[in-house]
């Protein structure tokens, strides 16, 4: 059919018989009607659409986190998973806080003055994200903490290994991998994504050899740091969406990282003897405040200064990217006690759970849960260690009792923890048969 080169019309002489390919209205009844490949929109239709699109224009926007939860509430939830660990737990609690009140004040930002949120004299200040650095012992709860985190929030979430990370180009995974694992942990919805939670773990052990710049090419050190500055910071990458490795021809999903917050995490084994050097020029000891604090002390690490986390290794551009610094404490014998009993998913009452779902009470000495306590002490794993204990000792029981007749409970001495005794069964009278 022939069309008018200069407008993208139809001639006149058919504007009588063709009809909007959308609302279905002759030609002749609209002002416009637009000809494109085997189809017609009206000049209404066009309007309509760019109401749509002019409405829709922040949808790109990480949805507003509605009821965000106070400081004091989320410390009150991490309570309740993470035995101690004070002020690491204060200190996140107050950073995620601000970090999901900044994610509002953007989004309201964005709507017109009239419906803006909190707008006064500082309406005009740029709030900056502060992403965290968990730093202590394996088995503290660094993990545990950021996932609960994520849970308590309802927000997306995904952990991801600092050891496979490469630099680009190289053998292994990008650094923008990560993106795509949070991007497929919130069912591939982008603007979900971008107010989630990534926890980057082993963060330590991409650290260069010494605090000195790498001369020669380090692909999965000082490669890998600089690779997560932008993303840390805020940037828009091109991720595929299924992972891998990118080649020209295939589609990419955009991800803004400038809401998406970063929780970083490491053990830093040796970090307490750079602490120890800097503040005292002593490898056993220091004095800090005229008091004297051993190398061993369990809270060394709240002592860390930047200067320490660039002699261990990290590049000063990665350092500045983590302004929290959250240091967790070796776990001693009461906080393992505690965490055996106390949180909601306690070793001990998912043992408890797990038999009584069978029909059978299980119940621990004191003494075997000292001995638990003792012997996780001594593998120095933390909390893992305790798991790791219970696991060995309960396999015969969890073993035996499904297929146990009339007994009611099961009894766990020190002995079974030792794995030199056998545990207590305590057996069901028999019913009497009536006469």
């Amino acid at each position: 059919m022939a069309r008018d080169k200069n407008s993208g019309e139809p001639p006149e002489n058919t504007q009588l018989t063709q009809r909007c390919s959308f609302c279905g209205k002759p030609g002749a009844q609209v002002k416009r009607l637009f000809a494109g490949h085997e189809a017609y929109i009206c000049n209404e239709c066009v309007g309509l659409c760019s109401d749509i699109l002019k409405s829709s224009a922040d949808a790109d926007l990480p949805a507003e986190l509605v009821d965000i939860p106070i400081p004091e509430e989320i410390k009150a939830h991490l309570d309740t998973y993470v035995i101690g660990q004070e002020f690491a737990k204060r200190s996140v609690a107050v950073a995620v806080y601000n970090h999901y009140k900044r994610i509002n004040h953007l989004v309201n930002k964005k709507t017109s003055p009239s419906e803006r949120k909190g707008a006064g004299a500082n309406s005009d200040v740029d709030l900056e994200k502060s992403n965290i650095l968990l730093m202590g012992p394996t088995g503290t709860g660094k993990t545990l903490l950021a996932r609960t985190l994520a849970k308590f929030l309802r927000v997306p979430f995904c952990i991801a290994d600092a050891t496979v990370l490469t630099e680009a180009g190289y053998v292994g995974e990008d650094v923008e991998n990560i993106l795509v694992r949070l991007y497929q942990a919130a069912d591939f919805d982008a603007a979900a994504t971008e107010r989630g939670i990534i926890y980057v773990d082993e963060i330590d052990k991409i650290s260069r050899t010494d605090g000195n710049p790498s001369i020669t090419r380090d692909v999965s050190g000082e490669g890998v740091q600089q690779g997560l500055l932008k993303i840390l910071e805020g940037t828009v990458a091109n991720i595929p969406p299924k992972g891998g490795r990118k080649h020209p021809e295939q589609a990419f999903v955009q991800i803004d990282t400038s809401n998406i917050l970063f929780i970083c995490g490491g053990a830093f084994d040796g970090l307490d003897k750079i602490i120890a050097r800097r503040e005292g020029n002593k490898r056993l000891g220091f004095e800090v405040n005229r008091k004297s604090i051993d190398v061993n002390s369990t809270d060394i690490m709240s002592y860390v200064m930047p200067a320490d986390l660039l002699e261990y290794g990290l590049i000063p551009e990665l350092i500045g990217r983590l302004p929290v610094i959250s240091p967790l404490n070796a776990l001693d014998e009461k906080a393992l006690m505690s965490i055996l009993t106390e949180p909601r998913n306690a070793i001990v009452k998912q043992y408890v759970r797990m038999l009584e779902l069978d029909g059978i009470r299980l119940s621990f000495d004191p003494e075997a849960l000292r001995e638990a306590v003792a012997e996780a002490k001594k593998r120095k794993t933390g909390a893992r260690a305790l798991r790791s204990v219970f696991e060995k000792a309960m396999l015969e029981i969890m073993y035996e009792a499904p297929s146990m007749e009339n007994v009611d409970e099961i009894i766990v001495t020190a002995d079974v923890i030792r794995g030199k005794g056998q545990p207590q069964y305590i057996k069901s009278k028999p019913k009497k048969k009536s006469a």
